[in-house]
């Protein structure tokens, strides 16, 4: 080798710079970190999650309800089997409502795949409005407007999930590789086409772990429609609630969560199933 080609060769940093960038990091990381615990510590006191004193003044209460729900009551297990069922077929339409509406909502939020960019920003300001309104509050809107039942509760877990299913679907779409596109492109293909043959096989298997994750989450929360008359198993829970059945409500929870680890459960096999 040349003394030139010697003379030229980067020189690697060296032992004093490298510590120093370390300790530069380090003191970084460490102010991030402090920063974000000084903000959860203010927060923390400003609900009053910081004050002991009246913590432990609950905890006699706690102990108090908690006594009073045992023993569990199941007498009137037999009649929450259709609540459940309610539960369960809430969960699957509204997460199947979600999945049909997501979709195209998420191709017009996809800066690759939306038709124009002026159809983008409204396509993106639609989802983040449906993702803002929690599930319950359109629950109570849907049961003013088409009754009681388990008709309001799909509506709102809809409507709801195409926020956040639409928005995972349309991160997916962006983050596609562009050859498979540029290949269909190249043959001829038109705008459906492109989409059909170059970006949809390729988020596929995202697009199910998310269908899969919405529908265990909406399970959970098809619980919760059923406290504004909604129907399903909340309804029993909301109704032993008001008339102080503690060893029902006991009951009715560990019923749910027996439904739940068996969903989750459920969600796991087709999740790998589907890989």
């Amino acid at each position: 080798m040349s003394k030139l080609a010697v003379w030229n060769r980067p020189v690697s940093p060296g032992y004093d710079e490298l510590i120093n960038r370390s300790q530069r990091q380090w003191w970084r990381t460490t102010g991030q970190a402090a920063a974000a615990l000084a903000v959860v510590a203010v927060c923390s006191h400003y609900v009053g999650l910081l004050d002991l004193e009246r913590l432990a003044d609950g905890v006699p209460s706690i102990l108090s309800l908690m006594l009073e729900s045992l023993p569990p009551d199941f007498s009137d297990a037999s009649s929450w089997i259709k609540p459940l069922w309610d539960t369960l077929a809430m969960s699957v339409a509204g997460t199947a409502m979600a999945i049909i509406l997501s979709l195209p909502v998420a191709l017009l939020a996809a800066r690759n795949t939306t038709p124009h960019p002026l159809l983008y920003h409204p396509a993106r300001w639609l989802l983040n409005s449906l993702r803002a309104i929690p599930e319950l509050i359109m629950g109570i809107i849907f049961v003013a407007a088409v009754g009681f039942g388990p008709l309001p509760g799909v509506l709102a877990l809809g409507l709801h999930s195409v926020g956040m299913v639409g928005k995972f679907f349309s991160e997916a779409i962006e983050h596609v590789s562009e050859a498979p596109i540029e290949a269909v492109r190249s043959a001829g293909a038109g705008p459906f086409q492109v989409i059909l043959h170059g970006v949809l096989p390729q988020v596929l298997p995202q697009m199910i772990d998310v269908s899969i994750y919405r529908w265990e989450y909406n399970f959970r929360a098809s619980t919760v429609m059923g406290m504004v008359g909604a129907g399903g198993i909340g309804f029993e829970l909301i109704g032993s609630l008001r008339i102080m059945q503690y060893q029902d409500v006991s009951a009715i929870l560990i019923v749910i969560l027996v439904m739940v680890t068996l969903v989750d459960g459920l969600g796991t096999f087709l999740r790998k199933r589907f890989k």
